[in-house]
């Protein structure tokens, strides 16, 4: 879910972003003098703050269910460990030409040699092959190279490890006190050690293909048995699905985010799926009884107090899905406060997807009420319709997942009615 307010998560990380530098200012010295003293003083605090922001990066990636919770759920918290990913490369950066500048007024040939020293001087070259690695694994995430390929993305990102190591023996070798870069070091490679090794293995939760139930042309939900305990789970959280079915064609043993769809008092685990890539494809006609590994939940789309009040829920294309399993929650407990309204965007009625059950629900439950809308007939959701079929939209918590450019629209649409941006909730799964 995102959110434009700070959470906890978020001033834990400032905090321990500060916390090497707050260590290290004593013996940096002052800021001013002359040019060649702050620029120093500019790249030390660089490399400082370049390093903690790479460790952190990797620390933020533990995808530990719950631990997502302070930071507002999986998908905000990816994008945290985007940014500072970045920020790090950033500062690596700065953290290198501020210190080939700070050289220049000696000479040019003194620049070059504090960045290319002897090979000789091996905490220098250190860094430099912790940048080198950065490359390799944040070069495809650049827009320049286009849409990373997911799994081999995620393969290349095994290098971060290598960078996180090569960094903080750079600090090690010129940096007295590193019982801080000690701890950051350990959480963020203890991270990168969880996910890749322990995770996998430890984490997982077994289940059964029980049924593979066809909601429209490219459209599945499978219906998914456990073959031990029940995992829980609240209304609009996602898990991580590995197929093992050996039958596929594509997409055996890897990961892929998909949204519940149940009620949280379900047996099974339902999960929509729609043909938008290989994997995804080959699950339309996955193998019934074949095993899955289950591992989750994420996310905390409707955030812990659900329905707080009066809400309305704007889902479409396959990002119907939490709003599905919100209303078999309704289905199956009813509303104790507040009401809902669902408003279902999509092309036309063929196209969505759990219209039937949906409309069923609202027929049983006053206090749930839903709206469906089609582009093909009356072009994209606008102001009049929302104010025709829900009279006190501005009023509401509002919760958005679809397509990028249908979330993008109606953020614009919304705040453009004078809802402020704390009350609009949306998600999207563009960063996994």
């Amino acid at each position: 879910m995102m959110r434009r307010l700070l959470r906890s998560g978020d001033i834990a990380l400032m905090v321990l972003l500060m916390l090497p530098l707050a260590a290290a200012l004593p013996r940096l010295g002052g800021f001013g003098g002359p040019p060649e003293l702050w620029l120093t003083w500019v790249g030390r605090v660089a490399g400082i703050l370049g390093l903690a922001m790479m460790l952190l990066a990797a620390a933020v990636s533990l995808r530990l269910p719950g631990f997502d919770r302070p930071f507002g759920g999986l998908a905000r918290l990816w994008r945290l460990h985007h940014w500072l990913g970045f920020g790090a490369f950033i500062m690596v950066m700065v953290h290198a030409l501020a210190l080939g500048l700070a050289a220049v007024p000696v000479s040019l040939d003194a620049a070059v040699a504090t960045l290319f020293p002897p090979l000789s001087h091996g905490a220098t070259w250190l860094g430099w092959l912790a940048w080198l690695a950065m490359v390799i694994f944040l070069a495809p995430t650049f827009a320049f190279f286009g849409q990373p390929h997911y799994q081999r993305w995620k393969r290349l990102h095994l290098v971060s490890a290598a960078a996180l190591l090569l960094g903080l023996w750079h600090a090690f070798l010129l940096v007295a006190g590193t019982a801080l870069w000690w701890l950051l070091g350990l959480a963020g490679l203890g991270a990168i050690v969880w996910r890749k090794l322990v995770s996998p293995r430890l984490a997982r939760h077994p289940y059964r293909v029980e049924a593979v139930e066809r909601l429209a042309r490219g459209v599945v939900e499978l219906v998914l048995r456990p073959e031990s305990r029940r995992m829980a789970f609240e209304a609009g959280q996602f898990v991580y699905l590995t197929p093992l079915d050996e039958t596929l064609s594509a997409g055996r043993g890897e990961e892929h985010p998909y949204t519940i769809a149940s009620a949280t008092s379900d047996d099974c685990l339902r999960i929509g799926i729609k043909d938008l890539g290989d994997a995804s494809h080959a699950l339309q006609t996955v193998t019934l009884g074949s095993r899955v590994l289950i591992e989750g939940p994420y996310g905390e789309f409707y955030g812990r107090r659900f329905p707080e009040r009066d809400q309305l829920w704007i889902g479409g294309g396959i990002g119907i899905t939490p709003f599905v399993g919100g209303a078999r929650d309704i289905a199956e407990r009813g509303l104790t406060n507040g009401r809902v309204h669902l408003f279902y965007l999509a092309n036309s009625p063929d196209r969505a997807y759990y219209r039937e059950e949906l409309e069923r629900i609202a027929e049983a439950h006053a206090s749930f009420a839903f709206t469906q809308h089609y582009s093909r007939e009356r072009g994209r959701l606008d102001e009049a319709y929302l104010r025709e079929h829900c009279p006190d939209f501005t009023e509401r918590e509002i919760y958005i997942c679809g397509p990028p450019a249908m979330n993008a629209h109606l953020q614009r649409l919304l705040t453009g009615q004078g809802i402020p941006a704390s009350r609009i909730h949306s998600e999207v799964f563009d960063f996994l």
